[in-house]
């Protein structure tokens, strides 16, 4: 049966707007990564970032200089100032160690040592005398650096004061950096230094950044003579 053209036409529409409800075609996903996380910092590098030079000079006791101090020493407890600052160890590392020196240098070993961490030149340990019973052989056996001791120099002359005596003396990395006195090594841990050269860490040198930070401050370097003493630094050179 044919239909009128208004019902055609009225068929037609609904026709088209149920195929507009239809489902259209999906839009394409795409996806990307989350950005990765950056990478953590090596322990050297945090502890390079991290690390800033410190010192703090105080007052130091009898008690506290132990068997490095006695009655009859050229100077006293009140002439002299233990030194706690910041050092760069053989494991690349920042440390704090004490030292132990005479009141008027205080401020000159403090410039010296904020010079070696600044250069990072390694010491293995920076602890008094007295913590090794106020043995000067234990503490370079032990690579020790260290300064006050109320003991006597070694030399085949008259017995007489050691700079030391006076904290005015430092031996820095004793190992590294032996005495030649005659024919023995001080400490004998440091036989495989006696040779200079090649360089290693830790060795005191001509020219060399330790040498270097006890010259601008006026100290020198004991290695004049017949007797050698690489790891020795003082205000009078003896």
């Amino acid at each position: 049966m044919l239909r009128s053209k208004p019902y055609r036409l009225l068929v037609l529409a609904v026709t088209l707007a149920l195929a507009g409800c239809g489902a259209r075609p999906a839009e394409p996903v795409t996806w990307s990564p989350p950005p990765a996380p950056s990478a953590s910092p090596s322990p050297s590098a945090s502890a390079e970032a991290a690390a800033v030079f410190a010192a703090r000079t105080s007052p130091v006791t009898a008690a506290e200089l132990g068997a490095s101090w006695h009655a009859g020493c050229p100077v006293g407890p009140a002439d002299l100032r233990q030194v706690r600052l910041s050092y760069w160890g053989f494991d690349d590392q920042p440390h704090t160690g004490t030292i132990v020196v005479h009141r008027t240098v205080a401020a000159d070993v403090t410039k010296v040592f904020r010079t070696l961490f600044a250069k990072r030149f390694p010491i293995r340990g920076l602890e008094p005398v007295s913590a090794y019973g106020g043995s000067d052989d234990k503490s370079m056996a032990a690579d020790n650096t260290s300064a006050f001791n109320c003991r006597n120099a070694v030399s085949s002359g008259k017995p007489s004061w050691s700079v030391h005596a006076y904290g005015k003396a430092i031996d820095i990395n004793p190992v590294e950096n032996p005495y030649l006195f005659n024919d023995e090594v001080l400490p004998p841990q440091g036989r495989p230094f006696v040779d200079r050269s090649p360089y290693r860490p830790g060795m005191a040198v001509k020219g060399g950044v330790l040498v270097k930070a006890f010259a601008a401050v006026g100290w020198k370097w004991n290695v004049g003579g017949a007797n050698p003493d690489y790891q020795h630094f003082s205000t009078t050179g003896r």
